[in-house]
């Protein structure tokens, strides 16, 4: 059988090229650490991709803010159909319709056993945690593709109950794998709970997807901060107040105009070290949204921290930057007794309870983050809109199963 799959060439270039159909080994490839080339899966499963979804995370590497070696097959948002199981495969069957969670987690660690499968300790012999796609993650090869190998599938995959369930739900259910966990994580980290005032720093799919679990949460008031007044748009079509930080830059008055006081029970950045200041010409300026969240979140406030923050970015302007070191105000943030929760997401933590939600129709998360699906062949379309600050949240349907 062939496999196509997006990859990723040089910076602002991705192209959907052959790539090899998925066994239950490892196979050396670019971004696969030598260490884990040949590792043998037999427990894990191939899945025939449904829906995959580009995510802001892979942006960073398509723009050049990484170090992704050209070659590297994209994607870790994957949701899909069992269609083979390797011989330790218990629990999983051929023909269930499963999520897959971005974090590649081997169930058996420290770590995964204390729920926290973002930092799994055996799936990446340079440091814990892994994904799919991702570079520096181990190498797992990515599911922007028509076909993936998952490993470790007995603990890692959510089946979904009923697949025509499933196909009726679909765009909300792709969200499964990252996005709607990494948003709700965001907001549970933050603290938000019933009457919470809630400022959300970033309107792209994540921000998105923080605000709507922020209400969800319970939330009286959710703010959404961005440069791109489509971005905010979207944010006020599901009932979020705005602000446009490119027509107004001072966030504390903003702020104030909507509350009345200038400052918010708990914030979420939902930018990362791509952050720009504020402002009709502000130049990037990586610390920004720490630094503002930090000044308009109440003392004793909590700050979730979902957007992505990096050890290395090569194409930062200036050395520290490069190196992941951030001119922050922490001693703001210390002298406010504010609390930081930041690293990637442990969607296994989440994803279960989010899928009720979305079946018994309490959550709305396709509509949230305008869900746009588009066919595979049109993957390397959908970066260059999603990287023009286009209000959507794409989803791949490489089989044409939505169409």
């Amino acid at each position: 059988m062939t496999n196509k799959g997006v990859v990723y060439k040089e910076p602002g270039v991705v192209a959907v090229e052959e790539i090899g159909y998925p066994d239950l080994v490892l196979r050396d490839g670019p971004g696969v650490n030598p260490l884990n080339v040949g590792r043998k899966c037999e427990h894990g499963v191939i899945v025939k991709v449904i829906t995959t979804n580009i995510c802001g995370s892979d942006q960073h590497m398509v723009r050049g803010r990484t170090t992704a070696p050209s070659g590297l097959v994209l994607g870790h948002e994957i949701t899909g159909e069992v269609i083979e199981t390797g011989r330790d495969v218990e629990f999983i069957k051929k023909g269930d319709f499963v999520s897959v969670p971005f974090n590649i987690a081997c169930g058996r660690c420290r770590n995964c056993k204390q729920q926290d499968t973002h930092i799994c300790e055996n799936v990446n012999p340079d440091r814990p945690g892994s994904a799919y796609g991702y570079v520096d993650m181990g190498g797992w090869v990515g599911g922007q593709s028509e076909y993936v190998m998952v490993p470790y599938a007995d603990f890692q995959l959510l089946k979904f109950p009923d697949k025509d369930q499933a196909m009726e739900k679909i765009l909300d259910l792709t969200m499964l794998s990252d996005i709607f966990p990494t948003g709700y994580h965001g907001a549970v980290s933050a603290g938000v709970k019933t009457g919470s005032t809630v400022y959300v720093a970033g309107a792209g799919p994540v921000g998105l997807a923080a605000a709507h679990s922020a209400q969800l949460l319970g939330a009286s008031v959710v703010i959404v901060g961005d440069m791109i007044e489509e971005r905010l748009a979207q944010a006020r079509s599901f009932g979020c107040e705005t602000v446009n930080l490119r027509e107004h830059a001072n966030l504390e008055e903003q702020i104030e105009q909507i509350l009345g006081t200038p400052e918010v029970d708990c914030a979420i950045d939902a930018v990362g070290f791509e952050a720009s200041g504020h402002g009709e010409n502000a130049d990037e300026a990586p610390a920004t949204v720490l630094n503002s969240i930090m000044d308009i979140t109440r003392a004793g406030g909590r700050l979730g921290i979902p957007g992505l923050y990096v050890t290395g970015d090569p194409g930062a302007k200036d050395k520290d930057a490069q190196e992941g070191a951030l001119k922050i105000r922490f001693g703001l943030g210390f002298a406010k007794a504010h609390t930081f929760v930041t690293g990637q997401t442990p969607v296994m933590k989440y994803h279960r309870d989010l899928m009720q939600a979305i079946l018994s129709g309490k959550a709305q998360i396709a509509k949230a983050v305008n869900a746009t699906v588009i066919s595979l062949d049109e993957a390397p379309a959908g970066y260059k809109e999603f990287d023009g600050g286009v209000a959507k949240k794409f989803v791949i349907d490489p089989h044409g199963a939505l169409r």
